[in-house]
């Protein structure tokens, strides 16, 4: 019964702590999307060297089947070429709707 009274009286006393040092939700939210839009172009260039990374080893992948003359080259050409294309409309559309 002592235990757990001292766990009430903590939980109380975290929760008094909370609401007394609790901020204004809005100014949260707001510096939240200031911190977002800061960072938005160094992800929007990491996006794109990796999907430029992704590309080389795609294209060596499908330079390879094609030489070995296998069957599904150009499944494989257009799959790589694909996510290529929706990396780079993905970064298009998140910077059109954070509007940065």
């Amino acid at each position: 019964m002592k235990k757990t009274t001292r766990c009430i009286g903590t939980a109380y006393l975290f929760l008094i702590a909370g609401i007394a040092s609790a901020q204004d939700g809005v100014a949260g939210i707001t510096e939240a999307s200031q911190q977002v839009r800061g960072y938005f172009q160094a992800g929007t260039n990491l996006m794109y060297a990796i999907g430029a990374i992704v590309g080389l080893v795609g294209a060596v992948k499908v330079f390879n089947k094609w030489n070995n003359g296998e069957p599904d080259t150009g499944k494989v050409a257009a799959a790589w070429f694909g996510s290529c294309v929706f990396l780079v409309v993905v970064a298009t559309v998140l910077q059109s709707f954070f509007g940065v």
